[in-house]
């Protein structure tokens, strides 16, 4: 069951962080290459990486135990 939830905990993050960049297409014409530029999809890079691992630590109570 652990494991189970551990799969939510890290697909549920890939989820928001892959729909993140989506978001600012609502933003003007002239905001379009700062929130795309090199450095910011590095960092979002970075942060699929490393975000799930961080949440399954934050969320380790409710994988354990439920």
């Amino acid at each position: 069951m652990a494991a189970a939830r551990m799969i939510i905990v890290v697909a549920a993050t890939w989820v928001v962080l892959t729909a993140l960049p989506l978001a600012p297409s609502a933003l003007p014409a002239s905001w379009q290459y700062y929130v795309y530029s090199p450095a910011s999809v590095g960092l979002w890079m970075l942060a699929m990486l490393f975000g799930p691992v961080i949440m399954v630590f934050r969320r380790w109570n409710w994988i354990r135990h439920g």
